[in-house]
């Protein structure tokens, strides 16, 4: 099939006077990639382009924001300068995703945690162990990031956990930790580590009432399974 650029497409096949015209809502995944790139290759235009790295992930625009600037200059027409534009727009919907209206978030269900601390977990290529404050009515006064660690653990220490807590005069907390592997099965660390926070909670009279195993496609909540029993 002969090459043909995009800007000798019809106008209503270009993508950003299809964007201008119809609106962004009519515009494919492959077409909004290709507005990023902005050109192609000699023999290959940027939608080709965009087809391509879709087609490695399967069209799954979550596993696309796990790629980093280096992963994405591997895709052929694909240089620095473009691989930055495409993860930077990625980041900028996880943070849009992000944004807390003026009402506070109450936590009810261990649901409700896992959508509040969705957006600050979501893509982590490593595990980061969180903590929901919360006051006496269960809305949360901060969501903050207690430590990092690599692809399989993270290190947590207690006494950061509640001088946190009571710095910011917390009523009680949620703890959540995610496996970027997706299994949500709890290890034996984990529960270790579930039962030395439970009980030092009950000391200083900061409960912990529940701590979420978190993946990008689902959640264990530890209070749902009994274990806080």
């Amino acid at each position: 099939m002969k090459y043909i650029r995009i800007k000798d497409w019809a106008d209503d096949d270009k993508p950003r006077e299809k964007l201008v015209n119809k609106g962004k809502e009519s515009l494919s995944n492959t077409e909004l990639i290709g507005i990023l790139i902005r050109v192609g290759t000699k023999n290959t235009s940027a939608i080709d382009i965009a087809k391509n790295i879709l087609s490695e992930v399967k069209n799954d625009l979550n596993a696309l924001a796990k790629f980093s600037v280096e992963e994405l200059m591997k895709f052929r027409g694909i240089g620095e300068a473009k691989a930055i534009s495409i993860v930077s727009a990625l980041e900028l919907g996880r943070r849009r995703n992000k944004y807390i209206s003026r009402d506070k978030e109450v936590i009810i269900t261990s649901k409700d945690a896992y959508q509040a601390i969705s957006a600050s977990l979501k893509d982590k290529t490593h595990e980061e162990f969180w903590i929901l404050l919360l006051n006496r009515k269960n809305e949360i006064i901060k969501k903050k990031l207690v430590s990092t660690g690599g692809v399989s653990g993270t290190l947590v220490d207690p006494k950061i956990v509640f001088k946190t807590a009571l710095d910011n005069l917390a009523s009680s907390i949620v703890m959540v930790h995610n496996h970027p592997s997706g299994n949500l099965k709890p290890s034996k660390a984990d529960i270790n580590l579930t039962r030395k926070l439970i009980d030092s909670g009950k000391m200083i009279e900061i409960p912990v009432i529940d701590h979420l195993i978190f993946s990008d496609n689902g959640y264990f909540s530890f209070a749902d399974e009994g274990y806080l029993e």
